[in-house]
């Protein structure tokens, strides 16, 4: 039975919990088990590698938002060479995050969304997480901020962007809540809005990172924003 993207969440190794809402005590006895943490690694280990490889994080979101896709689309949307895309695929899969559909010419990739949900950190990843990481790869600005300041900065970064674009917060608030100089804050609220735009619209748990202004963001529409990655227009392959 496919999952209900809405509630559940898809693991790497196919399992789907459920995520209506994350529980109180969901650290226990039980969860610090040896053998329940070894279990766990897995999936805690496909994160890590997106999230130290922003190039295959951004093929994973490409596919994540517009599969089933074939690999040359991949190709043509990222501008990324056919040994790579496909190497990139083809650890996809490993990891357990793409499917691959043989029987069909070309053969057509899909991929379940995923979200971690840390209550105690606190942290949430979902692929707009996973988008905002990856533009890295194609805008200075993001790689920048990444290289000054870390992942775990970058996240808050976006937080702190989409409450800036629900007109919550001032660019001067969000450096301040995040502790980055205001020009540098600027900066980063705006390069990572194709990740909210095209989150908003494409990411079944945006509502996770955002769940008091997810519906008030003023964004405007993915096609007038550059490097928010739109479905290729060469769908055959």
């Amino acid at each position: 039975m496919a999952p209900d993207r809405n509630r559940d969440r898809v693991r790497p190794d196919g399992g789907i919990d459920t995520l209506d809402p994350p529980p109180i005590d969901v650290v226990d006895e039980e969860t610090l088990e040896p053998e329940t943490l070894a279990q766990n690694a897995p999936r805690l280990e496909t994160i890590v590698e997106l999230l130290n490889r922003p190039a295959l994080a951004r093929v994973y979101v490409y596919i994540c938002y517009w599969g089933p896709v074939a690999p040359p689309e991949v190709m043509d949307a990222l501008d990324v060479s056919k040994s790579t895309t496909y190497e990139y695929v083809d650890r996809l899969v490993d990891l357990g995050l793409v499917e691959r559909d043989d029987s069909t010419r070309p053969q057509q990739l899909t991929a379940d969304p995923i979200v971690i949900v840390e209550q105690y950190v606190p942290i949430v990843i979902t692929p707009t997480v996973l988008h905002a990481l990856a533009l890295q790869e194609i805008d200075e600005d993001v790689e920048y901020f990444v290289d000054r300041y870390g992942l775990g900065k970058l996240i808050a970064a976006l937080r702190g962007a989409g409450l800036h674009f629900a007109g919550n917060t001032t660019q001067r608030m969000v450096a301040s809540d995040i502790d980055v100089r205001e020009t540098e804050a600027m900066m980063i609220i705006y390069a990572l809005k194709p990740a909210l735009v095209v989150g908003r619209e494409h990411d079944p748990f945006f509502e996770y990172l955002f769940p008091d202004v997810h519906d008030e963001m003023d964004l405007p529409d993915p096609d007038t924003v550059e490097n928010a990655p739109t479905r290729s227009s060469d769908t055959d392959g």
